[in-house]
Formats: structure tokens, sequence, C-alpha cells
């Protein structure tokens, strides 16, 4: 006699009920991969991906992938491919990316007073040092002065002060008389009170014009001479710090607001770290490029007399003064933020 056994703990409504309970733990399970799989951020910014920005970009991007375990992916995208430096933050505020990195000096209008932290001249600082003192500022002045009240700031850091590099020896104002130097747009009065003829290209177009002999020279961070090979159109590099590039990382302010709680906690830990990765990798590879365009190219750094660099400062004081006045023209803090930004080199020049 064939004896039927059945399960005791299943009756008919607990099999519907175990059935229910399976499907929706699958699919809260589902949904929950999905959630975690599918942030993902579109990062742009316009110039080549061997520069030091590019870097920086990069390694935030594998650093917040990492540190929330995956459930971040990041697309970058350098040397322009998604945005341009022209339209950089307007394409992140209208969310063509959600990220836009660029230089606040191609808009001038648009970020008067954090661009005084880069085209102010004669400053000695080195990238560590500027790019902490601009990413502490950004935090301590209200965005909207600042042209940041769209964005989401995720890092900001800066070039080394840009100096001269020409094909001719330049150590005196007399040698720079005449020559024809590219330079970015805030340096325009700067090359000019020093007696030179600015050229304005922005960065893809200054190899063709170094090669091909239409300009004399360009005002530069000197790691371009080997990550942009300029150290092959160029024999010398003049030791005075002109002004600097202030580089931020802004987010679209909207996509900011829809991300998790812990993903804005990962991305805010990752901007102070950021500005000094920026800043110590630039001055590193910064070493490398002199030694390397010296071995490869014969480029030598010369040194003003302290007569002569106290002749450029006499010429280069006024500018200062006026781009200061100027901003505070516009009813910003123009001076608190001079005044705090010395404080903060200051600070962070301490051992």
């Amino acid at each position: 006699m064939t004896q039927q056994t059945t399960n005791p703990t299943l009756t008919p409504r607990r099999r519907v009920g175990a059935a229910c309970l399976g499907a929706f733990l699958a699919g809260s399970l589902a949904m929950s991969q999905a959630q975690a799989s599918d942030i993902t951020l579109n990062y742009a910014f316009f110039a080549p991906a061997q520069t030091f920005p590019a870097v920086q970009m990069e390694h935030w991007a594998e650093e917040l992938e990492r540190r929330t375990d995956g459930r971040v992916s990041v697309n970058t995208f350098p040397g322009g491919t998604l945005l341009t430096a022209g339209n950089m933050y307007d394409g992140v505020q209208s969310g063509v990316a959600d990220i836009g990195l660029s230089a606040t000096s191609y808009e001038p209008a648009r970020f008067p007073l954090i661009n005084l932290a880069g085209n102010l001249t004669g400053i000695e600082v080195d990238s560590t040092v500027a790019s902490r003192v601009v990413y502490d500022l950004i935090q301590e002045f209200p965005a909207d002065q600042l042209g940041l009240e769209d964005f989401k700031v995720i890092t900001a850091f800066t070039s080394e002060p840009g100096y001269l590099h020409s094909r001719t020896p330049v150590t005196s104002l007399e040698d720079l008389q005449g020559q024809e130097i590219r330079v970015p747009g805030d340096s325009t009065e700067v090359l000019e009170a020093l007696d030179g003829v600015p050229v304005g290209l922005n960065q893809a177009e200054t190899g063709e014009a170094l090669q091909a002999g239409v300009v004399d020279g360009y005002v530069g961070s000197r790691e371009t001479l080997m990550d942009l090979q300029y150290a092959r159109s160029v024999q010398y590099v003049t030791d005075y710090p002109l002004t600097n590039v202030v580089f931020v990382a802004a987010m679209n302010r909207q996509r900011w607001e829809s991300l998790p709680e812990d993903v804005r906690r990962v991305i805010d830990e990752l901007g102070a770290e950021m500005a000094h990765f920026a800043g110590d990798y630039l001055d590193g590879h910064i070493e490398e490029s002199l030694a390397w365009a010296a071995d490869n190219h014969d480029v030598e750094t010369l040194t003003l007399s302290d007569e002569e660099a106290a002749r450029w400062a006499e010429r280069l004081a006024p500018i200062n003064e006026a781009r200061l006045a100027q901003v505070a023209e516009m009813g910003l803090p123009a001076e608190a933020f001079h005044g705090r930004m010395r404080e903060l080199i200051d600070s962070y020049r301490q051992p």
C-alpha cells in the first residue's frame, strides 16, 4: 500500500504566503542591487588626459568608486570630448555633464572674486600650498560671492604660478621687449607691463603656434615642458612667478541633491584630499619635467638678479592694486579675500 506524505508546515495558504514573501524579497533585492549599481556620473575636462588636472580627475573617480564599494561609477571625458573650456560650467548647469572641471580664468566675468587667487602676480608659492588655500577659501566665502551658487564644488586646486618660457634668454625687461608671448587671459596686462607682446591662445592652439614660430614663447606652468612637449620649442625658463590658474570641479546642483547621503558624504571627504593630491602631484611632476627638459632638450632655468626682480615687481604692483579695486567695486569682499588668502598661505607654509 502506497503511503502519501505531505509537508505539514506548508498548507495551501502557507504556500501562497511563502511564495508572496519570496517574490517580495526577490523584488526588493533586485531593486536594491539596481540602486547600488546605477549611480553613474559623467565628468568632463577640456585638456588632455596626461595633464595634471586630468590625472586628478581619474584619481578622484577611482577613489569614489573604491570608497563606495563600486556603487558609483564615473565616466571621465578629458580632452574636450564632452565639453570644452568655453562651455564647461554652462554644460554642467544644463546637465550635459554631471561634473565639469575647468579654469575659472576662462570666465573672468563669472568668477571675479575667486580669480583673485590666481591673477595676482609675484606670489612665490608652490601648487600644494596654493591648492589647499584656494579650496579653503571656497569653503569659507559664500558661494554667491564666488559665482558658485548654482553648483556643488567637489574640489578645487591650482597650478603653480606661470613662468615665462622663451626661445631666447630673458633676464631683464629689455630682453623681453617686443617678444610675442602666448598668455592666458589674465596675464595680458601682466605681459604688457613687462614690455612683452601678449598673444591670446588657448592650450590647444599653443603647441602649433610654438612649432610654427608664430610666438616667441609662452607663460604657463612648467610641467607643460614635458606633458605637452613644449621643451621642443623653447630653451629658457625665467624664474619669476606670474599668475597661476585656479581649477574648480563643479557638480550640477540637482544631480548632487539626488545622490544618497552616504555617497555625498564620501564626495565631501574627498574634496580637501583631492586639492592636496593635485598640488602635491603637480609639484613632484614639475621637478621631473624640468629635469627631463634639461636632459633631453637642454632647457635652462634663468634667475633674475635681485635688482631686476625688484624692477619687475615695481611694474606689476599697480596691476595687483587695480585688480583688487576692480573686484571691490563690484561689491565683493576683495580685500578680505586677499587678506585671508595671505593668512592661509603663511599658515600652510609652516613646517
